[in-house]
């Protein structure tokens, strides 16, 4: 079975992208199942469901970490989704953390970007781009040949070796590319790792220290002067 996580910000067309690319699979014979990860609403599963007739499942992060939720469902979604004799199994998360990487070491990690959202967005999302194999940027009819281009630049200057599919994604456009690359996608093997580090520490905001400043807490800190440091035992 392969496996293809799709990450990206919101409202990039993330949904739209593997709608069209699961229809294409599924027309050269694959069998495929879905996961949704997001922090608190989704319906996507539903719509896979209904439209396709894949398994289809959801799960939300809630306290966690959308990128860090799907750490620690991902093994127990292969499962099922091996149970239900999928070979590709396609992952979409929220992604909201742009300090972590949702893709799995060896296996396929497409990041979707919205090229209406401004030139430098490349430049401000870190591991979901600069950690992923492939960048869909979607939207593209929205913007200049001119703009394509910049938008394109910034990308490569993220993320160097990644490969670039420009996408009118509502029409299908730009996204047989993309199905051919989760087809020569290499398969699970057994241990998987997450791709690239997390970040360094857990601070007392995260386990629920609401207090103001950074002199009341520990762990992690930082000052508005100054670069970070670790405060306490």
């Amino acid at each position: 079975m392969k496996l293809v996580i799709c990450a990206g910000p919101p409202t990039t067309g993330k949904t739209t992208v593997l709608k069209q690319s699961a229809k294409r699979l599924l027309d050269k014979k694959h069998k495929l199942a879905y996961l949704k990860i997001d922090v608190q609403y989704a319906d996507e599963d539903e719509i896979f469901a209904r439209e396709f007739g894949i398994p289809a499942k959801k799960v939300y992060s809630g306290e966690l970490c959308p990128d860090h939720c799907n750490v620690m469902v991902l093994g127990d979604a292969i499962e099922w989704a091996s149970n239900q004799s999928a070979d590709v199994l396609l992952v979409e998360t929220a992604g909201l953390c742009l300090r972590c990487s949702p893709y799995v070491e060896g296996l396929l990690g497409i990041v979707v970007l919205e090229a209406t959202s401004g030139m430098n967005l490349p430049r401000k999302i870190g591991p979901m781009l600069s950690l992923a194999d492939i960048a869909v940027v979607t939207k593209i009819d929205l913007i200049s040949q001119a703009e394509r281009e910049v938008f394109r630049a910034r990308i490569l200057e993220a993320a160097p070796s990644i490969y670039v599919v420009e996408s009118n994604a509502l029409y299908g456009i730009g996204i047989d590319p993309l199905v051919r690359k989760i087809e020569q996608a290499k398969e699970i093997q057994f241990p998987l790792f997450l791709r690239g580090n997390p970040p360094i520490g857990t601070c007392t905001i995260c386990v629920g220290k609401k207090e103001i400043g950074w002199k009341q807490h520990f762990g992690i800190v930082r000052p508005l002067e100054g670069d970070i440091f670790y405060q306490g035992e």
